[in-house]
């Protein structure tokens, strides 16, 4: 025992200065330290709690879900009060190919611009026929003819009203192309929303072919994609609703929507020339717009995608990207974002327009306080 005393005494030394250092720690650091991190902490301002959304209406959300899950396709409903900040969706949070619906966000990129002192409404751009895209291009006869040089304004009208593609493509190449649209979506806080990097590449991505400049005249796009496989086709367009490039949720799609209606987006004098823009649209009357009542406004945007034949009907088809968004606007200043985007299904073009229609009928019937009219039978799932 005597031997091993010598370590116990080691050890008890060590111990006992060890806590004596220990208890320093405990008791708190020094008093000057204690004053410089009191005042550090003063500096420190207790954040306003952010101002809490309403749940949406529990019935308006009930009807816009049986409506989604009625429908027969892939699809995503939208509702947002732009003035309470509520919103009601069926897949909200999904991404759905937008299609046309981007030129939205292209033009609100251009307006930015606008604001920013980087771009005039009057600059202009000269257009050729290496500037022709594909599918629906009003402005292709006068590129043809030659000498066509429009102003930023003009492209938005073409783009806004008939969904141009070729004056669409040009304002996307003025506005930074899919880095600088996403850029200025995400400066002002709207999240969810993507686009492709230019028309040719998404329509020939769908249709899995190589971009050919024939495409952008008379049928040569159709006659090709005809000589693609079925099954190589059917592949790609399920890739693409699965994952679009161009893909935006129901819920960002209102945000931003919301956004520029609040003038959050955009400065009041560009807010208003977009919106008027919207209200001029000549495309799909007879979707959202459809169930309008009277006094009700809606200025909107819509969007179409490729169509696959079905081998064993000609007449039966898997429709992909039959989107319409807007804001409906009440006789009394109301404002709610509607979003309608159907990713892929094979009902007709009747029950789809039905189905909008019966959303912007169940919105307006919220706010008046009535009875929604019920959902088509036609629209719903078999």
């Amino acid at each position: 025992m005597k031997r091993f005393l010598p370590y116990i005494y080691t050890f008890l030394g060590v111990f006992l200065v060890s806590a004596a250092i220990g208890s320093q720690f405990l008791e708190g650091p020094p008093p000057a330290r204690v004053e410089v991190s009191a005042a550090a902490s003063a500096q420190v301002q207790p954040v306003d709690a952010l101002p809490e959304v309403p749940a949406a209406p529990a019935r308006l959300a009930a009807q816009i879900e049986a409506m989604g899950n009625g429908f027969d396709g892939d699809v995503g409903i939208a509702v947002q009060s732009v003035e309470e900040g509520w919103v009601a969706s069926f897949n909200g949070n999904r991404p759905f190919p937008q299609q046309s619906v981007s030129k939205l966000w292209v033009a609100a990129a251009i307006m930015g611009k606008v604001d920013a002192g980087g771009l005039s409404l009057t600059d202009t751009i000269p257009l050729t026929e290496a500037d022709l895209t594909i599918f629906h291009q009003p402005i292709r006869e006068m590129i043809m003819a030659g000498g066509y040089r429009p102003a930023l304004s003009e492209l938005l009208f073409f783009a806004m009203t008939q969904s141009d593609n070729a004056a669409n493509e040009a304002l996307f190449r003025r506005a930074g192309g899919k880095e600088g649209v996403e850029g200025f979506l995400a400066e002002r806080g709207v999240s969810g929303i993507t686009l492709a990097k230019g028309e040719r590449e998404l329509q020939m991505g769908i249709a899995r072919m190589q971009w050919d400049p024939a495409f952008s005249h008379g049928r040569a796009f159709w006659h090709a994609r005809n000589l693609v496989p079925w099954h190589k086709r059917k592949d790609a367009i399920d890739a693409y609703v699965r994952d679009p490039t161009d893909g935006a949720t129901p819920i960002a799609v209102a945000q931003g929507l919301a956004k520029l209606q609040q003038g959050t987006l955009l400065s009041a004098a560009s807010t208003a020339t977009l919106l008027d823009l919207m209200g001029q649209s000549r495309t799909g009357p007879d979707r959202l717009r459809s169930g309008l009542s009277e006094g009700w406004s809606l200025p909107h945007k819509t969007g179409t995608g490729q169509v696959l034949q079905m081998l064993h009907d000609e007449h039966a088809g898997i429709f992909t990207a039959y989107n319409d968004v807007g804001i409906l606007t009440s006789p009394r200043g109301k404002h709610y974002a509607l979003v309608v985007m159907i990713g892929r299904t094979m009902r007709r073009v009747p029950e789809r327009q039905a189905l909008m229609r019966a959303v912007t009928q169940l919105v307006i019937a919220h706010e008046e306080g009535g009875s929604p009219t019920p959902h088509p039978p036609s629209a719903a799932r078999r």
